[in-house]
């Protein structure tokens, strides 16, 4: 989850919280790619998730990286919670996943080099210490009282309200891992395209990465149970947003959304003020309980940004946020899928022919039965296994366009960033159903393998 935002001075007037939105348009030339990934960490002798001290902790681990490889420390009341550098920045998730949210660069060549670079990092502390990270969508044997909570006072915050809101809060806090893609934007139009694009085919991204089939030690029913978990999380502020598909959607209704999403809390001088299930409207006219006669920043705005979690989202760049943790050749695979679909306009024009028939019903419908069945999942004749097979291609096609080259020139474009999708597409097989395989035969039942074999 981010870290608390900077460097906005007051709201003065309404239209600086769309405003705030709009500065993120860019050139073409400019655009970047943010890859951001969580794994869970464990210990290897027990197989229990890793406390935040102790010699096998979280903390060993951010300690190792800042020691060993050079990353500066960031603290919140005394603790380190997090590492800088060179643009990317380590991060805590509620029940200790580690989060790389990497550096905004040109290609995928980058930031798969830049996935690679952390996970030896990672590994080398691990090894000297007894841990291990997995990557999946959630965690398949532990309990909700197996979890730590990370010392930050957001997320002491959010714990107690997630539990009056809906019944998986604390299971997506605790128990779940995600990869997702930061893309940028031109224009509120291109903005607009590329906002619909996301959210009507983030069910395809959560069927082709679906790699949840387990929970607390057993097969779940579905293949992506971090989906599931989202499904029941907070109404007010998760979802597949139908507004986004109306005429007039651009920055103000992005704002005027989140304006109705109740707060979280309000952060000064590295406090989280109660502000739970308040209004950003009241606190725009200085009637905000927690902070009586104060009026909000561009930085509490930003904030505040943070805190509204649908299936794809709108800050100054585009995040898309429907797929599960997963093994390593995914971790690249994700931002390529995206980026071809997003960064050439043939190939977004495509992807919007593709889904703009749709209707609000048809999408939620394929974000469920993506969760449940995967690659397998059918929606009114929509066949998924069909419609991602198209997608993939149309993202091929558009990192082909795209031409950018790696390894000095020695591979031509991204495309083969692609190919573990592919094999997925070949094989009708997800992830997901690969482990469920695996359990039920080589396994023998024994879901504790799952470490040994899937660990990185």
């Amino acid at each position: 989850m981010s870290i608390p935002q900077s460097g906005g001075g007051p709201i003065e007037r309404h239209e600086q919280l769309a405003g705030y939105l709009a500065e993120g348009c860019k050139p073409r030339a400019d655009w970047r790619i943010g890859t951001e990934h969580e794994k869970f960490g464990y210990c290897r002798d027990t197989l229990k998730p890793l406390p935040y001290e102790g010699a096998r902790s979280i903390l060993a681990v951010l300690q190792g990286l800042r020691d060993r490889h050079g990353w500066a420390p960031v603290e919140e009341g005394g603790k380190l919670i997090g590492l800088e550098k060179d643009g990317a920045n380590v991060s805590l998730e509620p029940g200790g996943q580690l989060e790389l949210s990497g550096a905004p660069l040109e290609t995928i060549h980058q930031t798969c080099d830049e996935v690679n670079d952390h996970l030896a990092q990672v590994k080398d502390i691990c090894d000297a210490i007894g841990v291990g990270f997995i990557g999946l969508g959630a965690a398949p044997i532990w309990t909700h009282e197996d979890m730590p909570m990370m010392p930050k006072g957001r997320y002491k915050l959010m714990d107690g309200y997630m539990q009056k809101v809906g019944t998986m809060g604390r299971v997506m806090m605790r128990r779940t891992c995600t990869v997702q893609v930061n893309l940028d934007f031109e224009s509120e139009a291109d903005m607009v395209q590329k906002m619909r694009v996301a959210l009507a085919l983030q069910p395809v991204a959560t069927a082709l990465f679906a790699n949840s089939p387990f929970f607390e030690g057993a097969v779940n029913g579905h293949k992506s149970w971090r989906s599931r978990v989202w499904r029941d999380l907070d109404a007010d502020r998760t979802g597949m947003l139908p507004f986004v598909f109306e005429d007039g959607f651009g920055f103000e209704a992005w704002a005027e959304y989140a304006l109705d999403v109740p707060m979280y809390f309000v952060y000064r001088d590295g406090v989280y003020h109660d502000a739970l299930g308040q209004s950003f409207r009241d606190f725009l006219k200085g009637e905000l309980p927690a902070l009586p006669g104060e009026t909000p920043t561009l930085s509490d705005w930003a904030d505040h940004l943070t805190t509204v979690f649908p299936e794809a989202r709108v800050k100054k760049f585009i995040e898309m946020r429907g797929a599960d943790g997963g093994p390593w050749r995914r971790l690249c695979a994700l931002p390529a899928f995206w980026v071809g679909l997003m960064y050439d306009q043939g190939a977004l024009d495509a992807a919007w022919d593709l889904a703009k028939g749709w209707d609000a019903e048809t999408r939620e419908a394929l974000r469920v039965a993506a969760s449940v069945d995967g690659l397998a999942a059918e929606v009114g004749g929509l066949k998924m296994h069909d419609l991602a097979r198209e997608v993939v291609a149309i993202s091929e096609q558009g990192l082909a366009a795209r031409a950018m080259p790696g390894a000095g020139g020695l591979i031509p474009d991204e495309t083969h960033f692609l190919n573990a999708l592919k094999e997925s597409l070949e094989s009708g097989e997800t992830p997901a159903d690969e482990l469920v395989r695996r359990y039920q035969g080589d396994w023998g039942g024994d879901l504790t393998r799952i470490y040994e074999d899937y660990s990185y």
